[in-house]
């Protein structure tokens, strides 16, 4: 799907009238006889084709002056996958906007972010979406305050402002522009079942229960096993079916738990801070690459007939991403040369002693991942890592702590990778996962990789680096989905959703030696029963990495 689809009349009207939520978030239908936009899977009878209009995004909708449908809820929609593909100003300006960087620094702190003025910024936002970063925001804003209505049973005037706005009157008239409705009257439109759950949980403040939504078909096997199989003791779990772990947010911290469900995630917010919701839930999907349109990328892999079976046999696969750059760029530098085992056993030293302590009633989560700041001011002899993998681990959280070094999600990919190639210890496939899965770039690509090349043989495509590269220039701009469906043919754990009671998987016991980017685990063996060492092949391309 190209951009600038709300252009393209005759197929918006065909998507509208089939009622095809794989549209929803791509554009929004504005009836011009009601005043009203849908997204277009709205379940109302379609409006004439001559009545409709179409915006790029429900800021656009909301400027023109049309409220939202109170049938569809076009303001939950998924959000566009245009920003998740795409690397352009307007893409990484949209990224930052949904991270929450224009409530709290405003327009010029956008721009200082993105490195131009607010006048360009302005113009290719109006340009290319019909409304500018504070009408987004405000969008963004309005939505947040309509789920803390419906899910909290907090006073109108804590939740303005844990919204964003910066009065009740503001909040007040926003609400009731955009959704036709007083906040009041939005609660009481509550059935008494979602009203009585809005009434919380006693003793846990902050706690709010949501639906995320994705574009089907997603898979959730190697999303969640891959986030379980390598998740760092204190700062996540898998507990009663749900991956948890902590956040560090701009104002507090929280704990979120989620769950997949047949057409949803099931998303358990704990906040220190109520107005970090919109950045939690926006972080949560960024982690799980829910805004990605899984036909889009399916249908290009499939142009490939050697790598068609794999996407017909197990389709919607998401590459599982981060919270938090910084962290797992980190994670990528302690996972050098070591088995996952080890890679989590030295994350949750560093955890235990530099992490910032969290209380988590309903698990067991006990850490935030530590600050680059706080990593920077260890001391590098404590680090029980070979001298040339701790050169590259200070320089990289020195760096980052510095800011000469930034990675988020506004990060240009192309120019980040070639700064952390120009780092000692950092080579080409340190550098593609992260930005594969650190910063989002869905053409991320890993030809070096054993796991990979594994594959690529077995499936009768080339196996050498170069040759490889050429022919998945085919996939171009899915790379790193294509990667996630390579990684897939392996018996891994990544590979499969954990089982409900957080029990080891099955294929634990007898898999073989796993992909490089979660090396396999090896059970310990003591002094007396070590065996003869045997060459490790698959880190081969990580310790070409680390010289």
């Amino acid at each position: 799907m190209e951009n600038g689809m709300h252009t393209d009349t005759e197929r918006c009207v065909r998507a509208v009238q089939s009622k095809d939520a794989r549209f929803d978030g791509w554009f929004f239908t504005a009836v011009t006889t009601t005043r009203i936009y849908c997204r277009p899977s709205c379940p109302v009878v379609p409006p004439k084709p001559q009545n409709m209009i179409f915006y790029p995004s429900a800021a656009a909708c909301q400027q023109a002056g049309f409220r939202a449908c109170k049938r569809c809820r076009p303001d939950t929609s998924p959000g566009s996958p245009e920003w998740n593909h795409r690397a352009d100003l307007v893409a990484r300006a949209m990224r930052l906007i949904g991270d929450g960087v224009v409530d709290r620094d405003g327009v010029p702190g956008l721009a200082t972010r993105l490195g131009y003025s607010t006048r360009q910024i302005e113009r290719q936002l109006l340009a290319e979406l019909g409304a500018g970063p504070l009408a987004l925001a405000r969008a963004q804003r309005a939505q947040t305050a309509r789920l803390l209505i419906e899910t909290t049973p907090l006073p109108m005037a804590e939740i303005a402002f844990a919204a964003g706005f910066s009065s009740i009157r503001t909040f007040n008239d926003t609400v009731r522009e955009v959704f036709a409705l007083s906040p009041s009257e939005l609660r009481a439109r509550l059935p008494r079942n979602r009203a009585g759950a809005a009434a919380g949980i006693p003793g846990l403040p902050g706690v709010l229960n949501l639906r995320l939504p994705f574009r089907a078909p997603l898979n959730p096997d190697n999303l969640f096993g891959h986030l379980v199989a390598t998740a760092v003791p204190g700062v996540e779990e898998w507990r009663d079916g749900a991956y948890r772990r902590t956040l560090r947010l701009p104002y507090g911290h929280g704990i979120a738990g989620l769950k997949p469900m047949p057409d949803h995630i099931a998303c358990r917010l704990t906040l220190s801070d109520l107005r970090d919701l919109s950045v939690a839930i926006s972080r949560c999907r960024r982690l799980l690459d829910l805004d990605a349109d899984p036909v889009a990328v399916d249908d290009q892999l499939r142009t490939d007939p050697l790598l068609a079976p794999l996407v017909d046999k197990a389709p919607g696969r998401r590459v599982p991403r981060t919270v938090d750059e910084a962290e797992f760029a980190v994670r990528a530098v302690l996972g050098q040369q070591v088995s996952t085992a080890a890679a989590r056993t030295h994350a949750a030293r560093l955890v235990t002693a530099h992490g910032v302590p969290v209380d988590d009633p309903e698990g067991g989560l006990t850490h935030l991942f530590p600050s680059p700041r706080a990593l920077a001011a260890l001391d590098p002899e404590s680090l029980a890592m070979p001298r040339t993998r701790r050169a590259t681990f200070t320089t990289l959280v020195g760096q980052l702590a510095e800011g000469t070094l930034h990675l988020g999600v506004e990060s240009d990919w192309g120019q980040a990778r070639s700064t952390l190639l120009a780092l000692p210890g950092f080579g080409p496939w340190t550098a593609d996962v992260i930005a594969m899965r650190a910063l989002g770039d869905p053409d991320a690509f890993l030809p070096t990789d054993l796991g990979i090349r594994r594959a690529a043989r077995e499936l009768g495509l080339p196996s050498t680096p170069v040759a490889l590269t050429a022919r998945a220039a085919a996939w171009r701009p899915w790379r790193a989905y294509a990667v996630q469906y390579l990684w897939a043919t392996d018996t891994h754990p990544i590979n499969f959703l954990p089982p409900q009671d957080g029990s080891p998987h099955p294929s634990e016991a007898t898999k073989p030696a796993s992909c490089t980017t979660t090396p396999h685990t090896r059970t310990p063996r003591t002094p007396a029963a070590r065996a003869p060492r045997t060459p490790d092949t698959t880190r081969t391309s990580r310790i070409k990495d680390a010289q």
